[in-house]
Parts: structure tokens; C-alpha cells; sequence
């Protein structure tokens, strides 16, 4: 593959990336996603869900999740609003709305769960998620994206 930058993901496609994060050190990624580079990575990240979204699986799914990635550069954190509504899926990153759901982790995990190379289950048991709202869409969410399989 290529070094973990955030200059070569536009260039990749789902099962290019999910390569790289699997081939990639623990490490490597943390050390990226605690740099000025975090930025650039997530919003690659976050301007591909629209077009990963499954509007087939969604139904009449009316909902707004809020990811807070955390461990950024001077410890901060960085907050994305997904809107799922009328088989929609928009994502900005500056939230305005009321989250149903808000998930906070750190970079790599984040990295893990959209490469599809984590299992969120076992990620969310170990401490390594965090929820507050409805526990409930945490679980339905992989089906309304098309996540590769790690």
C-alpha cells in the first residue's frame, strides 16, 4: 500500500482504504489522527457518507448522530453531524441540530469502525466507544452504510 497520509485517500476507494487501515500499525494511525492531519482524514471520511448511504435500508429513518472524535491535537475533539432523514444522508461539521445519538472515541477507533476493520460491538464492551441517547440506532447504523468488510 501507500504511507498512512491523508494526501493519498482521495485517490482510494472503500476496500483501498479498509486495506490501508488493516495494514497500517495501531500506532501509525494514532500518531496521524493526534496531528494537524486529523482533519484532512475525517473529512474525507465524513464527505464520503452520503454516497456510502443506503436510502434502500433506511425506510422512513428520521434521525441525527453526532461523532465526537477525540485525542486531537492539544487533546481536542472534533464533532461531526450525520442527518439521516427522508431517505437522505447529509453530514456537516459544524452540528447544529440535537443528536439522538452522540458516539465519542478516539481517531483509531473512528478509523476502525469506518474501514470496517473493528467490530463496533466489542469496541463499544471495552470502553473504547462511548454512547449517550439511544443505544438502540448505535446498533442499526453499519446497516445504512456500505461499510467493507475488514
Amino acid at each position: 500500500m501507500t504511507d498512512f497520509s491523508p494526501e493519498s485517500f482521495a485517490s482510494f476507494g472503500p476496500k483501498e482504504f479498509t486495506q490501508l487501515v488493516k495494514s497500517t500499525p495501531d500506532a501509525k494511525i494514532s500518531q496521524v489522527m493526534a496531528s494537524e492531519k486529523r482533519t484532512k482524514i475525517l473529512d474525507e471520511v465524513f464527505n464520503r457518507m452520503p454516497s456510502l448511504f443506503r436510502a434502500d435500508r433506511a425506510g422512513n429513518t428520521a434521525t441525527v448522530i453526532h461523532w465526537i472524535i477525540s485525542g486531537g491535537p492539544g487533546g481536542a475533539s472534533d464533532t461531526y453531524e450525520t442527518v439521516i432523514e427522508n431517505a437522505t444522508c447529509t453530514v456537516t461539521s459544524t452540528p447544529v441540530r440535537e443528536p439522538r445519538l452522540a458516539m465519542t472515541m478516539d481517531g483509531l477507533t473512528f478509523l476502525k469502525i469506518v474501514s470496517g476493520t473493528g467490530n463496533p460491538v466489542t469496541l463499544f464492551m471495552t470502553g473504547k466507544i462511548k454512547t449517550k441517547g439511544d443505544i438502540t440506532l448505535a446498533t442499526t447504523i453499519p446497516k445504512l452504510f456500505d461499510i467493507p468488510k475488514g
